[in-house]
């Protein structure tokens, strides 16, 4: 795993703090507090509950994904290391990338990205389309992490070839 810089770990742990009162500010000022707010919405929030496990198992799935891909290039950069190394070559060995290939990867480069969006699409609705913050969150999750991933997809292509990406989109399957 790439090291972290303390200010990027510190401001990542702010917005946490800063969000998740935001959220739970809102849920205990304006969302349900009574009886008559909480009803009629079970279903709604069961099926938030639902949307939100379908992302959060998506996403915990494609994380992993992704960090098996990074296990496997190591591993193999440290045997060709070795490889050189016995050789009496240079050690040094130039990064290995791969493109990974199960689940959602074989039709989008980001699936971890879609299944955040789902998770989050979920805790909106378990809030209520109401929750501001939930809504907000949700919009800025879209709006920073599309660019990122469209940038993202054109590195793939760079790197790997038209051809061995083939129709995978960035994000959404067969769309964006």
């Amino acid at each position: 795993m790439s090291p972290i810089h303390p200010i990027v770990w510190t401001l990542a742990f702010a917005f946490q703090i800063l969000n998740a009162t935001c959220i739970g500010g809102w849920l205990a000022g304006y969302g349900p507090t009574t009886s008559s707010d909480w009803a009629g919405r079970a279903v709604l929030i069961e099926v938030g509950m639902m949307i939100w496990a379908a992302g959060f198992l998506g996403n915990v799935y494609h994380d992993d994904e992704l960090r098996e891909v990074r296990r496997a290039a190591a591993r193999k950069q440290e045997r060709i290391s070795k490889e050189q190394e016995e050789k009496g070559g240079s050690k040094r060995v130039d990064k290995v990338y791969e493109v990974p290939q199960n689940g959602l990867f074989r039709f989008i480069l980001y699936p971890h990205y879609l299944c955040e969006w789902i998770e989050w699409g979920g805790f909106w609705l378990i809030g209520g389309f109401g929750c501001v913050p939930a809504r907000s969150f949700l919009i800025n999750e879209i709006t920073t992490m599309t660019p990122r991933a469209l940038s993202g997809r054109q590195w793939y292509i760079n790197r790997f070839s038209k051809e061995k990406i083939g129709n995978r989109r960035a994000i959404i399957p067969g769309l964006l």
